[in-house]
């Protein structure tokens, strides 16, 4: 039997939605007695509208100095629930083929992963740095500020972030990127604290 991540995808939303919580992206790793899928969560909409307004009080117990978007809000007792009942649905359904696995439940952290378009429309103005599959200006990869994400396509201000790395002299006075969404291998946010 092949593994499904379809099928354990929807399932994850649909008992994810039950708690309030939302998908933020799903992983599947190793072999024989060494597989561990990976699920990371966030708060949904009404969540972090909730987060952002108690970011606001003078008295807020959250981090300083972190925009209330890049955080998830998700607690221990989160992923504690999200666990057992995720859990216990997929070895009921039988979605994971074989019988040792490890299921994790975490966070996207502040360094999250940004892969579907909805994810680059919702972080914009954030800093990033993204792998391409082909070079850009003889460069695949790059750090700065998503400043758009328009018709498929990324706009990055270089100037934002210091370039590392070889090769940046052929980069030199470009300050602005695009780069299409089919062309990113990786991307992730950068915190800003």
């Amino acid at each position: 039997m092949a593994l499904q991540i379809d099928q354990i995808r929807a399932l994850a939303e649909r008992v994810a939605a039950s708690h309030s919580l939302d998908i933020v992206d799903l992983e599947f790793s190793g072999g024989a007695k060494h597989r561990t899928l990976r699920v990371f969560l966030e708060k949904d909409a009404a969540g972090r509208a909730r987060l952002a307004e108690l970011a606001a009080t003078e008295d807020s117990e959250l981090p300083k100095g972190v925009p209330a978007e890049m955080l998830s809000g998700v607690t221990h007792e989160d992923c504690e629930v999200f666990t057992h009942d995720f859990g216990t649905v997929l070895d009921v359904e039988d979605l994971v083929p074989g019988a040792e696995y490890t299921l994790e439940v975490s966070s996207p952290g502040l360094e999250r992963k940004l892969s579907r378009p909805a994810d680059f429309v919702r972080f914009t103005g954030g800093l990033v740095k993204l792998q391409t599959f082909t070079a850009i200006d003889a460069n695949r990869h790059f750090q700065g500020r998503l400043t758009g994400f328009e018709d498929g396509t990324l706009t990055i201000d270089l100037g934002a972030v210091k370039q590392k790395g070889k090769g940046r002299k052929s980069a030199v006075g470009v300050q602005v990127i695009a780069v299409p969404l089919t062309n990113v291998e990786k991307a992730n946010l950068i915190a800003e604290i």
